[in-house]
C-alpha cells in the first residue's frame, strides 16, 4: 500500500499528464505524437468559440505549434492517430485501433438508444455503406440516396436518417473518419484509412482490451480510483473491476491511499515517485483530460468545474467557454474566452480567482493569454472588468502586445 498526501497525488497527476517537463523550444509532429501517446486519448468537441478543443491540450503542455501538424497526424499517411469514441469523440493513438474493436462490436448489440431504429433498417445501412465504399471519402452532407437528400430537423441531434446511419456505421467500425473538411467528417472504409500493419492486427478480446485500456488510463492519470480509471475511456463497471483485479494480481497496479479520498486508489508500477514540486502554468480546455472528470478535479484541486455552454446566459456563473488556470500546482483561477477572428482580438469576457493572491494570479493569466493570442495569430488581448479577477487582469493586460505583433 502506497500512502500519498494530497499534494503528492496532485504532483503525480501533473507529471503523468505531461505538465512537469519544460516546454520544448520547437514543437513538431514528433512532439505532438509523443504527447498524444502519453495521454492515450484527446477529446474532440465541436465548439469553436476559442479554438477547437482538441488543439488546446498540446498548447497547454508544449506551447506554440502549428495546428496543421496535429491535423496531419490524424488525417495524412503515415497516420499516427485515428478518430473514435474513446472518451466521447476522440483522437486516439493508432495502435489502439485493435483494442477498440470490442466497442465497435457493441454497436451490433444495440449501440445508442436513438440509433437502434436506424440499425434495424438493414437496407438503409447497406445503401449508406455502399455509398461510402463507392464514393468515399464522403461527408454526410454529400450523401444522397435515391436521388434525394433528406435533412434532419437541425440542432445537436437533428440528424437525417442517412447521417444517423453513418454514425451507426462509424460506431460499429464499418467506416471511419478519413479526414475533416471544415470540421465535418469525411467517411471512408477502415481498410483504406487505417495503416495496413495496424488494421491486420488481431482483434483483442473484451477482457484483454479492458486490461490494456485500464493500464493506459493508469499511466496517464498518475494516481486514480476505480471510477477515475473507468471514466478515462468510458468503460463499464464490470469490465473495469475485472481488469483492475487482473492488473493488481500481476503487480501492474499497486494499491494506494490518498489523503482526503474516501475511495481506494491505484498507482501504476512504472509511475515515478512524486517530485518535490511541479512548476507549470497553463490554461486548460474544459475538455482537457486533467480535469474532464469533475469529481476527480474537485478531489485533486478543490475547484468545482462545470460546463456552462448549455446553461442560459443569465444563469451562468463563470461564462460560456471557461478555461481554468493551472499555476502553483493547482487551479487558481478561470477565464471566459472568445477568439474574435474578424477583429484579431482574444477577448477575456470574465475572470474569477480561486486564491487571494489576485495580482500574482492575474499576472500569470495575462502571460498565458498573451502567449495564446500569439499562437492563434491574434494581435492583442482585451479583458473586460467582469468577475473578481477582471479589474486586476485588465490592468495587467493594458498595453500588452503578443510577441511578434505590432501595436
Amino acid at each position: 500500500m502506497i500512502s500519498l498526501s494530497l499534494a503528492e497525488a496532485r504532483r503525480m497527476a501533473l507529471v503523468a499528464q505531461g505538465f512537469a517537463e519544460p516546454r520544448p523550444a520547437q514543437v513538431g509532429k514528433r512532439e505532438l505524437r509523443a504527447l498524444v501517446d502519453r495521454l492515450g486519448v484527446v477529446q474532440i468537441d465541436s465548439v469553436n468559440v476559442l479554438v477547437r478543443s482538441h488543439y488546446l491540450p498540446a498548447f497547454s503542455r508544449l506551447g506554440t505549434y502549428a495546428l496543421a501538424d496535429l491535423d496531419a497526424l490524424a488525417h495524412e499517411p503515415p497516420r499516427a492517430l485515428f478518430e473514435y469514441w474513446g472518451h466521447e469523440a476522440s483522437l486516439l493513438p493508432i495502435e489502439l485501433f485493435p483494442a477498440m474493436r470490442w466497442r465497435m462490436e457493441l454497436a451490433h448489440q444495440g449501440a445508442w438508444k436513438f440509433m437502434r431504429k436506424i440499425a434495424r433498417r438493414k437496407q438503409l445501412i447497406a445503401d449508406v455503406l455502399d455509398a461510402v465504399r463507392d464514393r468515399g471519402p464522403i461527408a454526410a452532407g454529400d450523401l444522397e440516396l435515391g436521388g434525394k437528400r433528406k435533412r434532419g430537423r437541425g440542432g445537436w441531434w437533428g440528424w437525417s436518417d442517412s447521417k444517423t446511419a453513418l454514425e451507426w456505421l462509424f460506431w460499429s467500425g464499418e467506416i471511419t473518419s478519413a479526414r475533416r473538411r471544415n470540421f465535418e467528417r469525411l467517411y471512408d472504409l477502415p481498410a483504406r484509412v487505417i495503416p495496413e500493419a495496424i488494421f491486420a492486427r488481431p482483434t483483442l478480446t473484451a477482457d484483454a482490451a479492458h486490461e490494456l485500456l485500464v493500464d493506459r488510463a493508469a499511466r496517464a492519470l498518475g494516481v486514480a480510483t476505480e471510477a477515475d480509471l473507468r471514466d478515462y475511456y468510458r468503460l463499464g463497471p464490470p469490465g473495469t473491476r475485472a481488469a483492475i483485479a487482473v492488473l493488481v494480481e500481476r503487480g501492474v497496479l499497486v494499491d494506494a491511499r490518498v489523503e482526503g479520498w474516501t475511495k481506494p486508489a491505484f498507482v501504476h508500477r512504472d509511475a515515478p515517485p512524486p517530485p518535490n514540486r511541479v512548476d507549470a502554468i497553463a490554461l486548460l480546455s474544459p475538455f482537457d483530460s486533467l480535469i474532464w472528470m469533475r469529481d476527480r478535479t474537485e478531489r485533486l484541486f478543490g475547484m468545482r468545474v462545470r460546463l456552462e455552454i448549455y446553461t442560459p446566459a443569465h444563469k451562468r456563473v463563470h461564462g460560456y467557454y471557461v478555461l481554468p488556470l493551472l499555476a502553483d500546482e493547482t487551479l487558481v483561477a478561470r477565464v471566459d474566452l472568445k477568439s474574435d477572428r474578424a477583429e484579431g482580438v482574444l477577448r477575456a469576457h470574465a475572470a474569477h480567482a480561486e486564491s487571494r493572491a489576485k495580482t500574482k494570479t492575474a499576472s500569470a493569466m495575462a502571460g498565458e493569454l498573451t502567449r495564446m493570442a500569439t499562437w492563434l495569430a491574434l494581435s492583442r488581448v482585451e479583458a473586460v472588468k467582469s468577475g473578481d479577477l477582471g479589474p486586476v487582469l485588465a490592468r495587467e493586460l493594458r498595453g500588452a502586445v503578443p510577441p511578434g505583433a505590432t501595436k
